[in-house]
């Protein structure tokens, strides 16, 4: 069922003013889940970020929640959802982003891959204004570590092809680790991804939408425990549909993001799927 949304200030009043939501979509995660939740939790802390973190349990078959339900009881900021089929990291990930609380929202891997002391580089550059702050792993101040090299090869066509396409120097936009203020979410309704290509679909809609955005170096570190969810497959037809569907936006709405303060008051609706 949709959940309706009269207005953007409406969504806006939702939100606890300056609370960082993480989102983290997990399944089959028992090896790693409660070292990245502990790594998140004890870093934001540390550096007095207001946060919750939100795990979306998507219907894992291993230890997953039992460690969820376990960490609850110790880590106050922590809690987590059962992602009822159909799953899939796209879908887990929308769960996440129709529950969260904080005026800000940031999607970060169960696996460990992210580092956590670049999630307070990104709030802190949200604080400075921005509607959203993007990473990147390729850029001379990031540590981008053991990346396969296939799939690094795979990467930096993909990301060449969407730079090329939509005329930006942005060349991480495949990556998930992003940040988003709240009204971006809903500014960026409706979303059409259900899989890993939603993580394409985000920061192209906000950037063709004119949203105000910041890129901030960032490490990435290959999991070590687990077996990664994402297919080399889905590099195919779900992500090119998502990329051209967003640019043919871009192309053919231009005029109806040009004046921010109007699309700040367009009356929109936030899809639960």
């Amino acid at each position: 069922m949709p959940i309706m949304i009269q207005s953007l200030e409406e969504w806006a009043q939702a939100a606890t003013p300056d609370l960082l939501s993480v989102v983290i979509p997990a399944h089959n995660e028992e090896g790693c889940i409660e070292e990245t939740i502990r790594s998140f939790d004890s870093a934001l802390s540390d550096a007095d970020v207001p946060h919750e973190i939100l795990v979306i349990n998507d219907n894992s078959s291993d230890r997953t929640e039992e460690i969820l339900t376990s960490l609850e009881s110790e880590i106050p900021s922590l809690a987590h959802i059962n992602n009822e089929p159909p799953n899939g990291f796209g879908f887990a990930v929308r769960v996440g982003l129709t529950a969260f609380k904080g005026e800000c929202v940031a999607l970060v891997m169960a696996d460990g891959s992210d580092d956590p002391k670049d999630l307070v580089k990104f709030y802190r550059k949200w604080k400075e204004g921005y509607d959203c702050v993007f990473g990147t792993r390729f850029h001379r101040d990031s540590t981008c570590k053991d990346y396969p090299l296939f799939k690094l090869l795979l990467n930096r066509i993909g990301n060449l092809f969407i730079k090329s396409m939509f005329l930006m120097s942005y060349n991480d936009t495949t990556n998930a680790f992003k940040l988003y203020s709240r009204d971006v979410i809903a500014g960026l309704q409706p979303l059409l991804s259900y899989q890993f290509n939603l993580t394409v679909e985000l920061p192209l809609k906000a950037i063709s939408r004119g949203f105000r955005y910041a890129v901030v170096p960032n490490n990435w570190y290959n999991r070590t425990e687990g077996v990664s969810k994402f297919k080399v497959d889905e590099l195919g037809s779900r992500y090119i549909f998502i990329v051209l569907y967003c640019w043919l936006e871009k192309q053919f709405s231009k005029s109806d993001y040009v004046d921010m303060e109007h699309m700040r008051h367009l009356q929109l609706q936030v899809w639960h799927r």
